[in-house]
């Protein structure tokens, strides 16, 4: 990304403090972010995900939490829902 504005600039050098090589990620994440949308990162065990999602939240000053994923979890398990 080009051109980025200083804030978001700096943003992205926060998190390459923690993560490096994952510049793409973080900017996509923070894209995301800006936009209001969702992001699902999806990759091996132990490449800093939690790490890379926790550095985003700090450097925006946002609240981090964690959902671990199982095969069987359907979004009202996390949203909540209305059971008649």
């Amino acid at each position: 990304m080009e051109n980025l504005h200083p804030d978001l600039l700096r943003v992205i050098e926060n998190i390459e403090k923690v993560m490096i090589g994952k510049r793409q990620v973080a900017e996509l994440s923070l894209v995301a972010l800006l936009a209001e949308g969702h992001v699902l990162l999806e990759d091996v065990p132990g490449v800093g995900k939690t790490m890379m999602v926790r550095a985003l939240a700090k450097s925006v000053s946002a609240k981090f939490r964690r959902i671990q994923f199982t095969p069987d979890l359907l979004p009202s398990d996390v949203t909540g829902g209305i059971y008649l």
